[in-house]
């Protein structure tokens, strides 16, 4: 069901968001603006990351094959390193563009076409983000996490854009029309630094992910599922292992006993307290790879 979900959401994001970026394309041509040929770019980029990112959640969905036999999992945060490592650049890119703009003096703008672009763009924007967050409760996927914060940043872009341009309207006759040459260069270098921040946030989440970095989260649920186990008898200490890749969580719990543990009682004991630290944990059990495993020897664990 959350698979489904996530993958419709991507779906639906790959369509509006290339009729977005055609509209962004076409009217920043029209108007002269190269905010909103930014805004056109940036949407088909993102296009392009979201079908990457259906491709690797249908494969998250397989099962492990014998050259992948972890699964596919490991795949999400690298997408999700490159989808923020792209707009990191892409934000770069347009600032070093903006600034061009203002030192060439500035661009005249149709601002008609831009205003009209700007609140169709913005509304089609917002909607997609409430219409992903609603999604995202149930599909609680990372992919649509970012796909959202995608549709945020673009929403509030345009909207931005959008009072810029009313306000440009306003200025002309006055004796401040001279200044409406720059306002498109000034918003594109604002925008660029205010929301660079959204793919340095992507990028580090999924970074951590790479590197296996522990996720504290789960390390605490393991501690807290592992210590009624660590009051039976016989079981002296356990070392605990954590790592998050994707929607796929590794577990792997040493436990160490004494050499008499167990005996009379057989393997039956041992399922036992697996099933017992397995209903402590809350992550469902086709989003990790559980081990328990029991030694007497220390050198082992």
């Amino acid at each position: 069901m959350q698979a489904a979900l996530e993958q419709r959401a991507l779906k639906v994001s790959i369509i509006v968001t290339l009729v977005v970026s055609g509209l962004g394309v076409g009217f920043g041509l029209l108007a002269g603006s190269r905010s909103i040929l930014f805004d056109g770019v940036f949407s088909t980029i993102d296009a392009a990351m979201s079908g990457l990112a259906l491709g690797v959640s249908r494969l998250a969905m397989r099962e492990a094959s014998e050259r992948f036999q972890h699964g596919y999992w490991h795949l999400e945060p690298l997408v999700a390193a490159l989808n923020g490592a792209i707009l990191m650049l892409l934000c770069f890119y347009a600032f070093l563009n903006a600034l061009q703009g203002l030192i060439d003096g500035g661009n005249p703008l149709d601002f008609d076409v831009a205003v009209a672009y700007a609140v169709v763009v913005a509304g089609v924007c917002f909607a997609m983000t409430f219409y992903q967050r609603r999604i995202n409760r149930r599909a609680d996927s990372e992919f649509v996490r970012i796909d959202m914060q995608g549709w945020l940043m673009a929403a509030l872009i345009t909207s931005a854009l959008l009072v810029a341009f009313l306000i440009a309207i306003v200025l002309q006759g006055t004796a401040l029309e001279h200044w409406n040459r720059y306002i498109d260069s000034l918003l594109l270098m604002l925008l660029t630094l205010c929301f660079m921040p959204v793919p340095l946030n992507i990028v580090r989440r999924a970074m951590k992910e790479v590197f296996l970095i522990a996720p504290s989260e789960i390390d605490r649920e393991v501690h807290d599922a592992m210590r009624p186990v660590m009051e039976r008898e016989g079981l002296l200490e356990y070392f605990s292992h954590v790592a998050k890749a994707g929607r796929g969580h590794f577990i792997e719990i040493h436990i160490v006993t004494t050499p008499a543990f167990g005996i009379g009682q057989g393997i039956a004991v041992l399922d036992e307290i697996r099933e017992q630290i397995s209903a402590g944990l809350s992550i469902p059990p086709e989003r990790r790879w559980f081990t328990v495993a029991f030694t007497a020897d220390p050198r082992w664990a």
